[in-house]
């Protein structure tokens, strides 16, 4: 036989039994598809599916600790509107920098509502305000899970997103500048350190690493297709994005998910591509979750999902390893 033939053929034998490169699964607010988001149960219920990162959302309060909660407002997860009745803003909305950390302890934390429907938003979900749930601040929620690491010899990581970066400028506060200070702390400083910063506005992640000199791993969320075009720009101080997974699929063509040019470009400018949010109760146009992740994470080769469901996403993967 020739032998060139049979070095091809063993090559591609070879190829095929490849291990999977690793895809991250990155905890969105926790297990947040089984416990209420943003609380330290759902954290710890993360840990323990042994998702790759858990992601922590922070906004400040008035005395200025960095907060761990969805959104700079307080009135679609906790009872504010009941302890604090006087205390809305003129547009109605209850804000976390209205509240110093002693009052924000208080709340009760619950399953995400409508403030004004009162309606859960994900119905099936933990019961809407049962349980007794708490918010907590940056710091607690990294000693707990550096601790956890410690103790049972996992290195899961944190993925902390600044939120909303321009209005906290707007009250006088500089949330990033917070932030960074915390991760430092706590031993977070570069690239190789089991922590990842993100966020969705440009000029503060860029700010990040030109003027704050952080030498983190930051990846720039995007949200809309104008943002897609600006890749080559991203790649000048971040080291992957998260875009929308609807970004990346473009409908299907005779029975086949057609995808668009997001990943291959990221990729080809040395950009990560992690996606969000992967729920497994609301798939959209896909017939399942298993579907979901296949297209995504397999034939559209994304490099991490964030998913309120990181359990279901980790035995995906193992399944898909066990068969490479």
């Amino acid at each position: 036989m020739n032998y060139r033939i049979l070095y091809l053929i063993l090559s591609l034998l070879l190829s095929c039994h490849q291990p999977m490169k690793k895809k991250l699964v990155i905890a969105h607010r926790g297990a947040s598809g089984y416990l209420p988001e943003h609380t330290l149960e759902s954290k710890k219920l993360a840990f323990s599916m042994n998702a790759d990162y858990i992601e922590q959302d922070v906004v400040l309060s008035k005395d200025d600790v960095p907060v761990v909660i969805h959104d700079i407002y307080l009135d679609d997860v906790t009872d504010v509107a009941q302890k604090f009745p006087q205390r809305q803003r003129a547009d109605g909305r209850f804000y976390v920098i209205d509240f110093d950390m002693k009052e924000l302890r208080t709340l009760q934390v619950s399953e995400r509502f409508d403030p004004k429907s009162q309606k859960q938003v994900y119905p099936n979900r933990y019961p809407m305000k049962q349980g007794n749930f708490h918010l907590h601040s940056l710091e607690e929620e990294i000693e707990l899970i550096q601790k956890l690491n410690k103790e049972t010899g996992k290195q899961i990581g944190i993925y902390p997103e600044i939120k909303e970066p321009g209005f906290h400028q707007r009250e006088g506060k500089d949330l990033t500048a917070v932030v960074l200070k915390v991760l430092t702390n706590y031993g977070y400083t570069k690239k190789s350190d089991p922590c990842i910063l993100q966020c969705f506005d440009a000029n503060e992640l860029e700010r990040i690493r030109t003027e704050l000199h952080s030498d983190l791993f930051l990846v720039q969320l995007i949200d809309s297709p104008d943002e897609a075009k600006r890749l080559a720009h991203y790649a000048t101080y971040a080291d992957g994005i998260g875009p929308w997974y609807q970004q990346i699929v473009a409908g299907k063509k005779e029975g086949k998910w057609q995808f668009s040019t997001l990943v291959s470009e990221a990729k080809s400018l040395g950009l990560k591509v992690h996606a969000y949010t992967f729920r497994a109760d609301a798939l959209g146009d896909f017939s399942s979750f298993e579907e979901l992740l296949q297209t995504l994470l397999i034939e559209a080769d994304i490099d991490g999902a964030f998913t309120d469901f990181p359990d279901k996403v980790v035995n995906f993967l193992k399944e898909k390893e066990s068969y490479n």
